[in-house]
């Protein structure tokens, strides 16, 4: 877990520094990086080349502020609603014009700033070869498409061409220059006028589009395969450009766009959403699930593994109390060599000039003023790591307990499989369309904050019992722990969500469409990131939830829970954000 901590935190750190690049030129204190997309507050924005996706995981510091860099031009140097006025309709027209706008705002980059122009240049130039190694430039197409966006970057910013590919372009630059090299005089000439090089712009995509369907149609005719190959390349060149058009500028759906766009909220026309029935939802206290004998056996072989790997929980409570807690006056503390003057002490500084020990101090102690919630997904994979997170969880309850933290402690599952009462009773009456979520929820309380964990401690155990686990909604189980964190009148409240994977139930799922539940996970947590009530930070088992989560570890269940995890996992929690 350290190991993965120290990653996840030096990728925060770096997003966080590009993020902050971006907004400096920018002047927007909304822009942040979430998942390598630049997002103003929780929407992602549609900057749709290639190199400015960043991946702070994979990437060093150096690549990444590149990627930032190029992203901070673009929101400069571009007008948002005038370039999209002027997109073609076409969608590979549409992915060059997109790439011709960047192109133009990285070259307006200011002259005086010698380190920003070579890491756009690096940047770009690190894509290049990327693009080159995928082998998406063996075939007419790909060769033709790579050749024409290297000769558009050097001429639109006046840098060479890259020197290693120089040769495998040669031959295809040679023969289509002649047909758009006034096009590419043009770009280079207007590239400080946006509208004059958006026609220009538009114009090269429009002929590099037909140039791309008469090298297909002439690949289908020389070959019984029919245009596989083509087609193949165009595929593997929009992906790389991860393009979308589902959302405008400002991160809203775009007119005429469907589905949902990616922070998880409703387009128009797209279904909210809702629960089909709550009359067999249910909130219950998780050691009136399990027989008292049984709860027992639980505790003890909890305990028992807890004691094997001989976790120091004063220790992690004492990491939790430095990060969590603040300092809060206990009185006052007398008989010190400074501070100030004890008059009940004047007399002694009369009778015993060399007395120092007469002055007072403020006495302070620290004081958790925090809640923190555990809420875990108990749906059917999560049966086969139940052990570690029982245990992450009890040793982690104790320690906030020392450190002078409150803790509640929840899980979510359903009622039952395929919907239960819920999809009996949709189904009885005719299966109306869209009919939301269709199961009956279970919600579990472990422990309360009013509890101490030893009250706590046979009910914890509980996450052992098998038929607790089928499905989960993560969503409503999301929202639920949070309204009661935010009842808590503490001055910082932060829930872990403790899952391996997405939500999932089957009658929702086959009723409403399999991304139906996805959606409104981000809807919740992007809602409640905007409220700032309390603080949502994922940890995955198996793997890392950047897919939902803007704050999120990985933690490797395969892996013997030991204490320089814990104290990593505890720092992560503890960290302010």
């Amino acid at each position: 877990m350290s190991e993965t901590v120290d990653a996840l935190s030096v990728a925060l750190r770096n997003e966080a520094l590009c993020a902050a690049v971006v907004r400096a030129f920018s002047g927007d204190r909304a822009l942040h990086y979430r998942d390598g997309r630049l997002c103003r507050q929780s929407r992602p924005l549609p900057l749709h080349a290639p190199h400015v996706r960043a991946d702070a995981f994979e990437e060093r510091l150096s690549a990444l502020r590149g990627a930032a860099d190029g992203a901070a031009m673009r929101l400069v140097f571009s007008d948002a609603a005038l370039h999209r006025s002027m997109l073609p309709e076409a969608p590979v027209e549409r992915i060059l014009f997109e790439l011709f706008e960047q192109m133009r705002c990285e070259a307006l980059a200011p002259p005086a700033l010698v380190g920003l122009a070579e890491n756009l240049r690096h940047r770009f130039e690190g894509w290049l070869r990327a693009y080159s190694r995928s082998g998406l430039v063996d075939g007419q197409l790909g060769i033709l498409v790579y050749t024409v966006l290297q000769i558009a970057w050097s001429r639109v910013t006046g840098w060479p061409v890259l020197e290693e590919t120089k040769d495998l372009i040669e031959a295809t630059r040679a023969a289509i220059v002649p047909a758009i090299g006034a096009q590419l005089a043009a770009l280079r000439r207007h590239r400080e006028d946006q509208r004059e090089f958006a026609a220009h712009a538009r114009a090269l995509a429009q002929r590099i589009a037909s140039m791309l369907e008469h090298e297909r149609k002439m690949f289908a005719a020389d070959t019984e395969t029919g245009a596989r190959e083509p087609l193949d390349a165009l595929t593997s060149f929009s992906l790389w450009v991860d393009f979308d058009f589902d959302v405008d500028e400002q991160g809203e759906p775009a007119p005429g766009g469907s589905g949902e766009h990616e922070s998880g909220h409703a387009a128009a026309g797209a279904p909210t959403y809702r629960a089909y029935t709550t009359q067999f939802d249910r909130e219950v206290r998780a050691s009136t699930l399990v027989r008292e004998a049984l709860l027992r056996e639980y505790r003890e072989r909890l305990d028992e593994r807890i004691a094997t790997q001989r976790i120091n929980v004063a220790r992690i409570a004492r990491v939790l109390r430095a990060a969590l807690a603040i300092p809060e006056r206990d009185g006052w503390s007398f008989g010190e060599d400074d501070g100030r003057i004890d008059g009940r002490r004047l007399a002694q500084i009369v009778t015993s000039p060399a007395e120092r020990r007469v002055f007072m101090r403020e006495r302070m102690r620290p004081r958790g003023d925090c809640v923190v919630g555990f809420l875990t997904d108990c749906s059917a994979s999560m049966k086969a790591h139940v052990e570690p997170v029982a245990m992450l969880i009890d040793v982690l309850v104790r320690a906030c307990e020392q450190a002078g933290v409150s803790t509640e402690v929840f899980g979510y599952t359903t009622g039952a499989w395929n919907g239960g009462r819920a999809r009996m009773q949709w189904l009885s009456r005719g299966r109306p369309p869209r009919p939301g979520r269709l199961t009956e929820l279970c919600h579990m309380v472990f422990k309360d904050a009013e509890d101490s964990w030893r009250r706590a401690r046979a009910s914890i155990a509980a996450l052992f019992k098998p038929d607790l686990f089928r499905e989960g909604v993560d969503g409503e189980a999301v929202q639920w722990a949070c309204s009661r964190l935010a009842a808590h009148a503490s001055a910082r409240r932060i829930l872990v969500v403790i899952s391996d994977g997405s939500p999932m139930d089957a009658a929702t799922a086959q009723a409403n469409g399999g991304s139906y539940l996805d959606a409104h996970l981000k809807d919740v947590l992007d809602r409640q990131a905007r409220s700032g009530e309390v603080e949502v930070i994922g940890l995955g088992l198996g793997q890392n939830p950047r897919y939902f989560y803007r704050h999120c570890a990985a933690l490797d269940p395969t892996v013997p829970i030991d204490m320089a995890r814990l104290v990593g996992l505890a720092q992560w929690i503890a960290a302010r954000r």
